[in-house]
């Protein structure tokens, strides 16, 4: 029976601010052996049998990055694999999510096949054992449940939901308990943690969301008829139609239809599960010193225990200070104490609220055609570094109030300025005045590396009018 992973990447990761930022959220986050989050999700739905395609379903402007991700790690899989996207334009929480990966397995694969819904920013230490919990689940999902994982706790956490069960049965779902309640679950031997993950049929979970949440099925199946769709020999993307996107109801799928429906399995298992909810779960993975302290990077520390120290561009001093987390980016730094993992959120909402922009964007940022890093900016000026990918080019466009001066360091840049177009090589430059339409290509085999020199009056990446985007992207 053919199984489709679906991996829903979608959220914030707020509480692993200032790492994971609105456009760079918590999947996109590197561990310690050079994998992100989502990485390892699609290794670990493409190495499971029956396997030829992976659906994931993220937020449109996370496309190209995602599909960047899934090319670094492609070729460690021993399968040729489709991929499939379906391209939200913005969240509506996993229920929609989820029927929208539904509708479009049933429409391209049947009612009978299974969807292995999974979260890009979890996880799974333990491979052989999550197949063997996927393999139960396929045989209960082939009679006709639904199928949630539950993990076998290994302490009495209050940052999770939980499942009562007896065996495969379901008895309720438990909404995050206090730490009394979550020490008597664990001494019943009764209770899981709610993992989050689900298997199921495409025609019994369309059959549940219809008794349980029509509203949601119906808007998001009249969305989906109204998007538009790219096909090709490996692959297919379904942007969602914003404006009709919009009026799907938001809801998860726990509220939607796990809680209501009585014909809920569950699968219980120990596959070395985390949801790399805060600083402190991603610390844990860093082997602590003799003192307790875990550093990723260069720290120099006299008399400091217990802390989590995370740089990776400069070198961190930390003197006489215990059980703190610090971590360091280029352009801001997090000081909190390990007791207070959770808040970190607060500093994120407080930054959304004051539209700063620490909470969207890193001072590298990824675009379909590479990356920009800002280096330095003050009044009237601002200094990028431009990395564009072989056959990659930026989109046609003009800039009402700024010049642009570009100094190509290494490659070859095909420059469009005005009604002329030019190559400039190595150590050459070139100028585009304000209001000149231009373009930027590198038709080359390597990576394309400019510095680019903005000064004007202002500086704002809104400052741009696009003509014309082999990416389909909008004015912005």
């Amino acid at each position: 029976m053919q199984l489709i992973p679906t991996i829903l990447c979608g959220g914030a990761g707020s509480r692993l601010w200032p790492v994971s930022r609105e456009l760079h959220p918590k999947p996109f986050i590197r561990l310690a052996d050079g994998q992100s989050l989502l990485q390892k999700a699609y290794l670990r739905g493409a190495a499971l049998a029956d396997v030829t395609e992976i659906l994931t379903v993220t937020n449109r402007d996370l496309l190209f990055k995602t599909a960047d991700e899934y090319k670094e790690v492609i070729a460690a899989t021993d399968k040729p694999l489709g991929n499939s996207f379906i391209l939200e334009p913005f969240g509506r929480n996993t229920a929609p999510a989820i029927a929208a990966a539904t509708l479009q397995v049933a429409a391209t694969h049947g009612d009978d096949a299974l969807l292995l819904v999974l979260a890009a920013d979890h996880l799974i230490a333990d491979q052989p054992a999550f197949a063997q919990a996927v393999a139960q689940a396929k045989q209960l999902a082939a009679q006709g449940k639904i199928v949630t994982f539950g993990i076998r706790p290994e302490a009495p956490e209050t940052g999770y939901g939980y499942i009562e069960a007896d065996g495969n049965t379901v008895l309720r779902f438990v909404e995050k308990p206090s730490l009394k309640n979550a020490q008597e679950y664990l001494n019943s031997g009764r209770y899981l943690w709610n993992s989050g993950m689900f298997c199921f049929s495409a025609g019994v979970m369309l059959r549940e969301m219809e008794q349980y949440c029509p509203n949601i099925l119906a808007a998001t199946r009249a969305c989906m008829v109204q998007s538009r769709k790219t096909t090709g020999t490996d692959f297919t993307q379904i942007e969602l139609n914003p404006e009709i996107f919009d009026q799907v109801p938001d809801d998860s799928i726990d509220y939607a239809v796990m809680e209501k429906s009585k014909n809920i399995a569950v699968v219980s298992c120990s596959i070395g599960w985390s949801d790399i909810g805060s600083w402190n779960a991603l610390g844990d993975l860093t082997t602590a010193d003799e003192k307790g302290n875990r550093i990723e990077g260069e720290a120099l520390t006299l008399d400091v225990s217990n802390c989590f120290i995370q740089s990776n561009e400069r070198i961190v001093g930390a003197v006489g200070v215990h059980d703190l987390i610090i971590i360091d980016t280029a352009d801001a730094i997090l000081v909190a104490d390990r007791n207070r993992a959770q808040d970190v959120k607060q500093l994120y909402t407080r930054l959304k609220a004051e539209g700063h922009e620490a909470h969207k964007l890193h001072r590298t940022v990824h675009r379909p055609w590479g990356t920009y890093t800002i280096l330095e900016e003050g009044a009237r000026f601002k200094i990028k570094r431009i990395e564009v990918k072989p056959g990659g080019k930026l989109s046609l466009q003009m800039h009402h109030h700024r010049s642009e001066h570009w100094i190509v360091v290494s490659g070859m840049a095909n420059v469009t300025n005005g009604d002329s177009e030019l190559l400039v090589n190595t150590n050459e430059s070139t100028y585009i005045p304000a209001g000149h339409k231009h373009r930027l290509e590198n038709v080359g085999v390597v990576d394309l590396v400019m510095i680019e020199v903005q000064s004007g009056e202002y500086l704002g990446e809104d400052d741009i009018v696009r003509f014309e985007d082999v990416y389909g992207r909008t004015e912005a």
